[in-house]
């Protein structure tokens, strides 16, 4: 019985490394999911304001031609 306990023991401790490793893993991926996503939605938000600058100057541009033919 103590020799059964002993090589459950030594394989136990292998088993338990490998699957706290891949726990690692995992989270550094996950990790590195979540900031490639972070970065992903920052760009997003800037490209929104740059669209969103542009459409403003081409309104003001487009009044700007409709008081020069108001005026005409």
């Amino acid at each position: 019985m103590t020799g059964l306990v002993a090589v459950i023991m030594i394989f136990a401790i292998p088993i338990i490394a490998i699957i706290s490793e891949h726990s690692k893993d995992k989270l550094k991926l996950k990790r590195k999911m979540l900031q490639d996503e972070i970065a992903l939605e920052k760009l997003k938000h800037e490209n929104f304001l740059l669209e969103t600058n542009k459409m403003k100057l081409e309104v003001e541009k487009l009044e700007i031609e409709n008081q020069k033919f108001d005026v005409k």
